[in-house]
């Protein structure tokens, strides 16, 4: 029987919608309504939502813009809390969703490699034997000795990547990151991630680019206002998907190189 590690169970959230009250006046003289309306006023980001991520699994997520993906992976990340529902995770997340979000400004890159591995639950000394692979797949050169601060946006983001992908993940959320750096970069990028496919790794991909989903995943789910649509084998999760927004694919077509 196959383990899940991560479960969704009947799970939703909303954000309120904070709308504009008119002015001070308005919002004094009618404020029983007003705090009622402010309460009551929600974006619904994910209705009763279920489904399963089993260990080792490759499980792509796919949807249009809003439809409630990334509120799903920030659940996954810990960063959010749903308002119904349980959300269940049983291993070490390694997320790669705002590359380098957390590195220090004032620290070197060596330094943040350090700092971003112990946030992630390993002991210094694990993230000491991974630092050489880490420095020379992110092709920082003398810039790791320099602090964050004085790095472009890219360097930042190749930094992350280099960080998350070789600090033995568990399990690895990856939200539209894996257009890092330059074409070469980019596709340095993708070898990796499709090492991890041999690999007892969890990986959880968003993404629009539905050819990520069929030549990286094991399974697919497609989100659509607010709800599960499909979860099934990617390519007919991805069939229907494109066919439901008007662009029919040729799946004959989507391979590796498209990426």
């Amino acid at each position: 029987m196959r383990e899940p590690v991560i479960s969704f169970q009947n799970v939703s959230k909303s954000y309120p919608l904070y709308r504009d009250i008119r002015g001070i006046k308005n919002f004094l003289f009618n404020f029983p309504r007003n705090v009622k309306a402010i309460k009551n006023d929600r974006f619904e980001a994910l209705r009763d939502i279920n489904f399963e991520v089993y260990r080792g699994e490759k499980f792509g997520i796919i949807g249009r813009n809003g439809a409630g993906k990334s509120t799903t992976l920030g659940m996954m990340a810990g960063v959010l809390k749903p308002d119904r529902g349980i959300v269940t995770i049983r291993g070490r997340i390694s997320p790669l969703l705002a590359l380098g979000a957390g590195f220090h400004p004032e620290l070197s890159g060596r330094e943040n490699i350090v700092l971003n591995g112990v946030l992630m639950g390993l002991t210094r000394r694990q993230v000491l034997a991974k630092m050489d692979e880490i420095i020379e797949f992110s092709e920082l050169g003398e810039f790791i000795e320099r602090p964050i601060r004085v790095y472009s946006s890219g360097m930042t983001a190749r930094l992350g990547f280099s960080v998350v992908a070789h600090l033995d993940p568990e399990i690895l959320l990856i939200d539209e990151v894996l257009g890092v750096g330059d074409i070469r970069f980019q596709q340095k990028c993708v070898a990796k991630m499709t090492s991890f496919q041999e690999s007892d790794i969890t990986m959880v991909l968003v993404t629009h680019s539905v050819a990520s989903v069929a030549n990286l995943c094991d399974r697919a789910m497609w989100i659509e206002d607010h709800v599960v649509r499909m979860i099934g084998e990617p390519a007919a999760v991805v069939e229907a998907y494109c066919e439901s927004a008007g662009v029919p694919i040729d799946l004959s077509a989507v391979n590796k190189a498209a990426l």
